[in-house]
């Protein structure tokens, strides 16, 4: 585990990208919008924002978590797996905006909120996540150096699809409509993912993340099984994480799927360029702020990764109004129509195999 001084791999590039981005030359396109930001105070922490939302998620947790004892051993208890989904997802959304230095500039105290949001509270290794966030953010939608458009179960341009065989070429055939489905399974995925990541960790951070990992899973089995028989306990758990694996993917979903995939081979782009570009946001009022996590501004979140969440909607005029000056397009869209933009996208991949 790094010593208190030091940063975190996901504080040292998200921090370091905004540094770099400042003294860049005086024609930079991006100098006059961090200029224009920093000087309202945009980009300073909101730490008493994010301690009253942390102590309003944890009380609702521990309402959810009463509420279950009380239903006790019936098969009403699956009702409640809904609103633990939704809570999770919150848990999620607040480790995230730790591992991006939002919500304090104290490091050690930022690390330590994330490793108990999500290695804790969730059972998914803050390490691995850091390791494949940063390469999202340094390179978004590039196709050679971010994992999140890599080939996997799912694939994001035709020539990956093209040399897809057997299964996974049928996988790719029909990905567009079976991608919510597949969705369902996010979070055991996330869970096993952090595990397997613990190989890769030096040994004093492996030995952390695998206690608090393994602690989640005793906790949340005890819970489980304390408060219903084997049988429901099971079915609760497959139900709650579909549940929170289809919230989590309808959050991230919209966000650059369907958007610009710069062209390895091609001209090297700035930094206002790379994020603005491969970025879409949602519209929306405080119900869609609040479901999707501030990730709705997903323009403004990449401009400026450390940004605090309820900082993002006061950034927003300022980046679309810098965006027109420039000419650069700015996609924003409501909701139902960035998962079809998104999804239409995912069933062009796959064409050459239909």
């Amino acid at each position: 585990m790094p010593q208190a001084a030091t940063a975190t791999p996901t504080q040292r590039t998200y921090e370091g990208t905004e540094e770099k981005a400042g003294p860049q030359p005086s024609g930079s396109d991006f100098a006059p919008l961090l200029k224009a930001v920093r000087g309202q105070g945009l980009l300073e922490s909101r730490t008493g924002w994010y301690a009253t939302g942390i102590t309003v998620n944890l009380l609702a947790l521990g309402a959810v978590v009463t509420a279950m004892a009380l239903v006790g051993d019936t098969w009403w208890n699956l009702l409640l797996t809904l609103p633990l989904a939704v809570l999770w997802a919150r848990t999620a959304f607040f480790g995230h905006d730790a591992g991006h230095a939002q919500m304090t500039a104290d490091r050690r105290a930022g690390r330590i909120l994330a490793l108990l949001h999500a290695d804790l509270l969730l059972g998914m290794n803050e390490a691995w996540w850091n390791d494949k966030h940063v390469r999202h953010h340094a390179n978004p939608n590039h196709v050679d150096k971010d994992p999140d458009v890599g080939v996997g179960a799912l694939v994001w341009t035709q020539r990956q699809a093209v040399r897809r065989e057997g299964f996974a070429r049928w996988l790719t055939r029909n990905q567009a409509r079976l991608f919510f489905p597949m969705l369902l399974l996010e979070g055991f995925a996330l869970k096993i993912y952090g595990f397997q990541f613990l190989r890769r960790q030096p040994g004093r951070e492996r030995a952390l993340s695998g206690l608090l990992l393994t602690t989640h899973l005793g906790l949340y089995g005890t819970l489980l099984l304390t408060v219903m028989s084997p049988g429901k306990a099971l079915t609760f758990a497959l139900v709650h994480h579909a549940l929170f694996g289809l919230h989590l993917g309808m959050a991230f979903a919209p966000n650059h799927k369907g958007m610009e995939m710069p062209d390895p081979d091609g001209d090297r782009w700035g930094h206002l360029q790379r994020q603005v570009l491969t970025s879409r946001n949602v519209r929306g009022a405080v119900l869609t702020d609040w479901l999707l996590g501030g990730l709705n501004y997903q323009i403004e979140h990449h401009l400026f990764p450390s940004m605090p969440r309820p900082h993002l909607r006061l950034a927003q005029p300022l980046v679309k109004a810098h965006c027109a000056s420039l000419g650069m397009p700015y996609a924003e869209t409501g909701i139902v129509e960035s998962y079809r933009q998104a999804l239409r996208h995912m069933h062009e991949v796959g064409e050459p195999l239909r």
